[in-house]
């Protein structure tokens, strides 16, 4: 009997751990996916670094308590998987909710952003924000426009100069 609540004690800490490490967590409802389609969420996340479990609501609910979570555990009702991402914050709200297009029976709850409880809209709009790379580049074309025209406005004094001097 002894072993059963040690093992129910770490799979507590290690859900504690994982909400703790992860900068998003999102909560889903899986009810009416079928196998395949649930092979084929987990092999989407799988590919971006993202972890997708499924744990009891009561393990849960007592890890998200340990980790200071308490708010989430309205969300935990049902049939109730977790996606873990320590990696990249939008990752795992962008792929569910695009998957969610597709197959209406997912349905996302709510979630954790950098252990902060977050409502169904705060993870609607964190999916909506472009990836990491994404983010890259429209930070890298804010940088060169200043570059850029600077060099048209050189071009066009150039061009000016040439013309008045021909």
């Amino acid at each position: 009997m002894s072993s059963i609540i040690e093992q129910k004690k770490q799979l507590v800490e290690e859900i504690t751990d994982k909400f703790r490490n992860s900068q998003t967590t999102v909560v889903v409802d899986y009810r009416g996916l079928d196998v395949s389609e649930l092979t084929e969420l987990r092999k989407n996340l799988r590919e971006a670094g993202i972890e997708f479990k499924v744990y009891k609501n009561t393990m849960t609910r007592r890890a998200a308590e340990a980790a200071e979570l308490s708010g989430l555990n309205e969300t935990l009702v049902g049939p109730t998987a977790l996606a873990f991402s320590n990696d990249d914050a939008v990752a795992p709200a962008r792929i569910l909710k695009e998957f969610s297009k597709d197959h209406e029976a997912l349905e996302i709850k709510g979630g954790v952003i950098e252990g902060n409880i977050a409502t169904l809209d705060q993870i609607k709009e964190l999916a909506d924000l472009p990836n990491y790379e994404g983010m890259v580049s429209m930070l890298l074309s804010v940088l060169q426009a200043p570059i850029r025209n600077f060099a048209y406005a050189a071009k066009a004094v150039a061009e000016q100069k040439e013309e008045q001097g021909a």
